[in-house]
């Protein structure tokens, strides 16, 4: 049992079923990042979350894990090959921690995906291109001319 004396839900807006987003390329944000380990426990993975800057879905958020630890080189040396490019896309070519890629405007192309648990669609962070810094855009014109925000989301 839970204390709710002083809520009134009339005075906050009721929470929206979010739909995955369509597939495409977004202007995006990393606002958090954290190191999780696996369900087997055998391994450890970056869990990051992106926020998209702009458009019709703007303030939503996807996530992407990087197996960085884990039994499976294969699993390993895709995750390398990923946090690669997000490096690249962010221009933070040796970071110390994760959170130097945070708030550093790129471009992510998010695709969806069926889920194995209840078949349900789901989206998941298949690329990572660095934003055109004169349009905004990706390299191929893609996303949005949005300049990048100057202050962290959570502090808008």
């Amino acid at each position: 049992m839970a204390n709710l004396n002083g809520f009134n839900a009339s005075q906050v807006e009721p929470s929206q079923d979010f739909e995955p987003l369509p597939a495409g390329k977004y202007l995006a944000v990393i606002t958090e990042s954290e190191s999780k380990p696996t369900k087997n426990g055998k391994g450890e993975y970056l869990q990051l979350t992106f926020q998209i800057l702009d458009g019709p879905y703007k303030g939503r958020y996807v996530w992407a894990r990087l197996n960085l630890k884990n039994p499976n080189p294969t699993a390993v040396h895709i995750a390398q090959q990923e946090l690669s490019s997000i490096c690249r896309a962010v221009g933070v070519m040796q970071p110390g921690d994760s959170v130097e890629l945070h708030n550093i405007p790129l471009v992510i192309t998010v695709k969806l995906k069926k889920r194995d648990d209840n078949g349900d669609m789901s989206n998941e962070v298949r690329g990572y291109a660095k934003r055109d810094a004169s349009t905004g855009n990706a390299p191929d014109g893609t996303a949005s001319t949005q300049t990048a925000p100057t202050t962290p989301p959570w502090k808008r």
